[in-house]
C-alpha cells in the first residue's frame, strides 16, 4: 500500500480526540495522506464511547479527586483508561477503500497491527470479535471506528505497563457484562504487556513493535512527520467541543 504518514507524539485528552478528528476531516478532503499515529495522553486521562452515559460508566467522583480528564470520543466502543505511563493509543487514519466493507473485517484486518506488535514480544495474541485483541483470553487492547463516504478513522489502545488498580477504581463495568465473562472484577479481564512478560515494559519498546506490528499489517513503509498547520488549526478549533462539558456530559 505504499507509504504511510507516521506521527508520534503526546497531549491532554481534549487535543489527542481533537487531532483525531481533525485527521479524519481533512482525510475526508483529500488533503493528508493516509496515517499511522502512536500517541500518549499525558497526563493520564479516560475517553468514554459516543452513545455511553459518563455517570454510569466513569466513577466520577474518584476521576474528579484524582483530577483525571474525562473526554467523549466520535467513536463508539466503551471507557478506556490512558495511563500517561503504562499505554499507547493508536490511530489509523486512511482511504475508506483500503479497508473491507464489512466492519467486522476490517476491525481485524487494522487490529492485525497489535496482534503482530505482541508478537514482537513474543506473545501469542488474536484478535477477538468485535473489537479486541487479547492474550491468554484477557484483554490487553481495544479499538472503535467511524467511517465518512471516502475515509475512516480507527483508533485503540495497547497496554504495555497500564496500572490497572488505577484502572479498575476509575471505570465502572456493569455486573452483568462482567458475569457473561465468568468474572467479578475487571482485574480479572484484562492484562498487560509487563505482566505477560513478567518484567517491566518501556514505552521504546512499546513504540518500537507497534511501528512494525503495523507496517506488516498493512504491507506499508512509514516516513516520520508531524501534524500539518491544518492539522493543528483544526484540532485547535475542535478542541473547544472536546473540552466542554455540554460534549462530555451530553449522556
Amino acid at each position: 500500500m505504499g507509504k504511510w504518514r507516521l506521527i508520534i507524539n503526546e497531549g491532554p485528552a481534549d487535543w489527542c480526540m481533537a487531532l483525531d478528528e481533525a485527521m479524519l476531516i481533512l482525510k475526508e478532503k483529500g488533503e493528508i495522506p493516509n496515517t499511522l499515529r502512536l500517541y500518549v495522553f499525558n497526563p493520564s486521562a479516560v475517553t468514554i464511547g459516543y452513545f455511553q452515559k459518563i455517570k454510569e460508566t466513569v466513577d466520577l467522583d474518584y476521576v474528579t479527586k484524582a483530577n483525571t480528564p474525562v473526554v467523549r470520543r466520535i467513536t463508539g466502543g466503551g471507557a478506556v483508561y490512558h495511563d500517561s505511563n503504562g499505554e499507547i493509543t493508536y490511530s489509523v487514519v486512511a482511504d475508506l477503500s483500503i479497508i473491507p466493507k464489512d466492519v467486522q473485517e476490517s476491525y481485524k484486518r487494522i487490529c492485525l497491527g497489535i496482534v503482530y506488535a505482541l508478537e514482537e514480544f513474543g506473545l501469542e495474541a488474536k484478535f477477538l470479535p468485535v473489537n479486541d485483541v487479547v492474550v491468554r483470553n484477557k484483554k490487553i487492547s481495544g479499538s472503535a471506528q467511524i467511517r465518512r463516504s471516502k475515509a475512516f478513522l480507527q483508533h485503540g489502545t495497547l497496554m504495555y505497563n497500564t496500572n490497572l488498580e488505577i484502572l479498575a477504581r476509575t471505570l465502572k463495568v456493569p455486573k452483568e457484562k462482567l458475569e457473561s465473562h465468568g468474572i467479578k472484577s475487571i482485574l480479572e479481564r484484562v492484562t498487560t504487556i509487563s505482566i505477560e512478560l513478567g518484567r517491566k515494559v518501556s514505552k521504546e519498546e512499546t513504540l518500537n513493535s507497534l511501528v512494525a506490528g503495523f507496517k506488516r499489517a498493512l504491507g506499508i513503509d512509514l516516513y516520520k512527520s508531524n501534524p500539518t498547520p491544518k492539522e493543528r488549526e483544526l484540532a485547535e478549533k475542535l478542541r473547544v467541543k472536546y473540552s466542554s462539558r455540554e460534549w462530555n456530559f451530553k449522556r
